[in-house]
């Protein structure tokens, strides 16, 4: 009892510091219970995923009601990340647990530069005859009161890198926000809110495609997950109340170095071939 205790402190801890930094609870999630719990790596994503889903779904209607989140965007983007999110998830069934360690840490270092970069905001006109005139891949959002509109640019290649930011999710399962966020911003030019908020309502999705092979591979465990799934919500919520009054520039450089730290950890594990 006293450890599910613990499990649920350190729950509210992720979410914590995942919505604090943008970088969701599932990259402290993992290390807390391969390191910490010595839960076995498979187990711990198992229990990552589904945490992922609980977070994501309540920011996402919220977006959705607000008109950033791109639907139209989102589900054909999706279509990438649920076959790379299943392929993900298949190939982890074959992985040793100590070589996704390593893939663990060099994707959470990855992450955490991306987080810190500038992130630029685009607000690029409709091609007409384009592709993605063709997609209908463009929209409007609020900006102070005032409608925006935009459109997606370079469709292919951004579709390519969401197909390995689904892999990443299903492999680690983490949401590998910051690689569908770069893959909108940097690739298709989305405006900054349109790409996180449609990012947002993405990695749910994302999450379930791969949950279910976890589930069926008998890899998400009730005992373990629950005390997780509700941690870190309770933690998400108390993140996102506290990012309203704090200083997030600061705050993410310093996040940013502590899971640079635990990166590096999970990685001397993985090496050493700790995690089982």
């Amino acid at each position: 009892m006293s450890e599910i205790i613990i499990l649920f402190l350190g729950a509210i801890s992720a979410g914590l510091l995942g919505s604090l930094t943008g970088l969701g609870g599932g990259v402290i999630i993992i290390p807390l219970l391969t390191l910490g719990f010595g839960v076995p790596m498979h187990y711990a994503i198992g229990a990552s995923l589904i945490s992922v889903i609980g977070t994501s779904s309540g920011a996402a209607v919220a977006f959705v009601k607000e008109g950033f989140t791109n639907m139209r965007i989102g589900m054909f983007l999706e279509i990438a990340t649920t076959a790379g999110a299943i392929v993900g998830a298949l190939v982890s069934g074959m992985l040793n647990p100590n070589t996704i360690g390593i893939i663990f840490a060099s994707i959470l270092l990855l992450t955490v530069i991306l987080n810190l970069k500038g992130k630029p905001d685009h607000q690029e006109p409709l091609i007409q005859g384009s592709l993605e005139e063709k997609l209908k891949l463009f929209g409007t959002f609020p900006d102070k009161g005032v409608l925006k509109s935009y459109s997606a640019r370079n469709t292919v290649p951004g579709f390519l890198m969401m197909m390995f930011a689904g892999a990443m999710s299903g492999l680690l399962g983490i949401g590998s926000g910051a690689l569908k966020v770069l893959a909108m911003d940097n690739m298709m030019k989305l405006p900054f809110k349109v790409s996180t908020t449609t990012s947002n309502f993405m990695i749910g999705v994302t999450a379930v495609a791969s949950a279910l092979i976890y589930f069926q591979r008998g890899e998400i465990v009730p005992v373990i997950v629950a005390p997780v799934l509700i941690g870190v919500v309770v933690g998400s919520f108390i993140g996102s109340k506290t990012l309203m009054v704090s200083k997030t520039k600061k705050l993410k450089v310093f996040f940013a170095i502590v899971i640079t730290i635990l990166s590096v950890y999970m990685m001397y594990n993985g090496i050493n071939k700790s995690f089982r």
